[in-house]
């Protein structure tokens, strides 16, 4: 099962710190990461899996696989640039966002479209006609993030 992190490809210690530890709890959950394989949240992420034998899928904008972090096992090269933000949603049964600007909210935007739980974790929040909308899931650290994306993923696979 898969389940993206998603974020800034550049980011703050504190948000570094919980994308690594979000990506930790997935690979110990048995989980693959998948990313958009750059820096920032993503390669805090990827670091995190890393650290307890996970597996990380890096789905990169560009044309070259060595632009990835040093913590992804499989590049997926694109050339689609932001584009590839549909890609990487599409590819998990449930998304975390940690902190993030516009990109992440596209990548938002395309897993709600597609009717993928987002669970967010210092990210965007939303509105419709002046009233929250509560389609992310907020959680209040890394552990409650992946517990959170873990049942909501089960869900999407009908339970197993």
């Amino acid at each position: 099962m898969i389940i993206a992190v998603i974020g800034g490809g550049t980011c703050s210690a504190e948000e570094a710190a919980l994308a690594e530890a979000v990506g930790r709890g997935l690979a110990e959950h048995g989980f693959v990461l998948v990313c958009g394989g750059l820096g920032g949240v993503m390669e805090a992420a990827c670091r995190g899996a890393k650290s307890a034998g996970g597996t990380t899928v890096g789905v990169l904008p560009g044309d070259s696989p060595t632009a990835a972090n040093s913590y992804v096992d499989i590049s997926v090269v694109t050339g689609l640039g932001y584009a590839r933000n549909v890609i990487v949603v599409k590819s998990a049964q449930a998304v975390i966002a940690v902190g993030g600007s516009y990109g992440t909210l596209s990548e938002v935007a395309h897993a709600l479209q597609n009717g993928i739980p987002v669970v967010g974790l210092g990210t965007w929040s939303l509105s419709r006609h002046g009233q929250e909308d509560s389609s992310i899931v907020l959680a209040s650290d890394a552990d409650e993030a992946v517990e959170k994306a873990v049942t909501a993923a089960h869900a999407q696979l009908g339970g197993t």
